[in-house]
This record gives structure tokens, sequence and C-alpha cells, in this order.
């Protein structure tokens, strides 16, 4: 089987500012923006990839493993626009009723539970594409696993890509198992994870390229080159350890695939009409009508 795993709040925001300078709205104000863009983009990745199975992954709050490391984790981030906050709910409730999985688990950070749903699925066999923009995904690409990234919203025109263990090398410089290694030496601006200072993205990757991974590169602090981070590096080798521990996921928690709600078409068109999504409407009544027709198709 084909698996799509969906990064929910990454596609949720992205959802929200590609439409948000179109305002939509329920005839109440209700704003509707996400779900048209969220909707529609799910349709599109869908049509792309034929999965046989989709799951969408979403935060419920605090990661309490990540704030036991870091307090300040992720406490730059701004508060999610008033507008998304309250489709949130509504996001959810027009996933389950396209028929896709929704996963969610308090104290956990949906990245944790989607890498545990990818490597479980793997393992048995199946095919996982990852949807999401989040660069800390490259560590799970390989053998039956590639990550789909969107295009960004300021060039929509470069497309959709697919990473492979090859696109996460040439996209980072390093395979997809030192992703962590190399997250923990520059750090993550969006998880309020700070690298070591002055080390950018050149720098990690000679280094982890001459030294193969962090705990070798920590090691040979007083060799490192450039030499002015070699005293840095020492001093701060148990912080970016740290750092590894919270870059890097926690893939073990249960998922079953068992799990599925039924697709509801009457229940969709119902929605589509409350919120006032007339062209999605249209569009769902006629994808509903064509895979009508093709299953019909099918029995002859």
């Amino acid at each position: 089987m084909r698996w799509l795993l969906v990064d929910g709040f990454n596609l949720a925001f992205r959802s929200h500012y590609g439409m948000e300078k179109a305002d939509l709205r329920r005839k109440d104000g209700f704003p509707t923006g996400a779900l048209h863009g969220w909707v529609r983009t799910l349709w599109s990745v869908e049509d792309g990839e034929k999965p046989d199975r989709t799951v969408v992954f979403f935060d419920l709050g605090g990661s309490e493993r990540h704030l036991a490391a870091l307090p300040d984790y992720k406490a730059q981030r701004e508060d999610t626009p008033a507008d998304l906050e309250l489709q949130i709910p509504e996001l959810k409730r027009l996933t389950a009723l396209m028929g896709m999985g929704v996963v969610e688990q308090s104290g956990v950070e949906a990245d944790d539970l989607l890498a545990s749903a990818a490597k479980r699925l793997a393992a048995d066999g199946h095919e996982v594409v990852i949807v999401s923009a989040d660069k800390d995904f490259g560590q799970c690409v390989g053998g039956k696993v590639v990550q789909l990234v969107p295009p960004p919203t300021a060039n929509p025109a470069l497309g959709w890509r697919r990473l492979d263990p090859a696109g996460v090398r040439d996209k980072f410089g390093v395979p997809p198992e030192l992703i962590p290694d190399y997250l923990a030496l520059v750090g993550d601006t969006s998880d309020n994870i700070p690298g070591l200072r002055g080390v950018g993205p050149k720098t990690a990757v000679k280094w982890l390229s001459e030294h193969g991974d962090l705990a070798r590169v920590l090691a040979a602090a007083d060799r490192l080159e450039p030499a002015r981070f070699r005293e840095q590096v020492a001093a701060e080798a148990d912080r970016i350890r740290v750092n590894l521990g919270l870059v890097r996921f926690k893939d073990d928690y249960p998922f079953d695939p068992a799990r599925r709600p039924a697709r509801d078409a009457a229940g969709l068109e119902a929605f589509l009409a409350e919120m006032g999504m007339d062209g999605t409407l249209k569009a769902a009544r006629r994808r509903e009508s064509e895979r009508a027709a093709k299953a019909q198709g099918e029995l002859f």
C-alpha cells in the first residue's frame, strides 16, 4: 500500500497564508481561506500521488520531551493567527469527512507521531510519502520513505519537490541519517534551538564529512578547522548533545494502520455548503461523480 502522511500544522499554515489576501469568509464572517486551501491542496497531492491511505498529524500542545530539555523550545513563535485558529477544528472535521485519518496526542509533538508511523509502515513494506516543508523530516527519508516538499508560498512556480536520499544530500550536503547531527550544529531557528555561534551549513557539512557524525566532531574539538571554533565547540559540547536529542525524532510511538474514518461524500458536501464554499462544493460533486463512474467502469 501507498500512504500519505501529512504534517497537519505545516499544511494548515501554508493553506492560510496562501489564501490570506483573498480574505474568504462565510456570510456571517467566519473565515474559510485555510479550508479552501486545505481541501484543494490535499486533492491535488492525492491526485498526483494516488495513495491508498492518507493520514494527517496535528499538535495538541507543547511537546513534553522537548520542553523538559529546553524550556524555551518554540518560545519565539508568534501566536497562531486568529482566523486560522478558528478554522483548525473545522480542518480536522473536513479531513475526516474526506476519509483521511486524524492523529494527535496531548504532550507529544506531531512530528514524533508522524515519524513513528512512517517507521512502522515502512517496516511493514508499505510505501510512505511524507508531506511537509519541515527539513527535520529529511531524517526519515530512505528505503520506502520519501518526502514531498511543497513550493514556497512566495514562489509557487517552483512546484512540489520529491526528496529521496540523494535529494536530501543534494539539499543539505549530508545523507538522511546525519540530518539530526547537522541540525544540532547549525541549530533550528524555527524551533528556537540555537546552534553553535558562527557555524553555518558549509562548516557543519565540512565537519560531518571529515569526521563522520556529531559524536566524532565533538571528540575532535581540538583539531577542528577553522581553529577559531575549537574552544567554543569544546565548551558547548554538552549543549550540542542536547540539541541532538531535540532534533532527532522519537519514533517509537504506537500507530494503528487499521484506524480509518469512512469517507463521507454526503457529509463533505453538507460541510462545504455549510461553510459557503460553493466553488469547492462544485468540485467535490464533480470528483464524486468521476469516482462513481470509474468504480462502475471497473465492474465491467
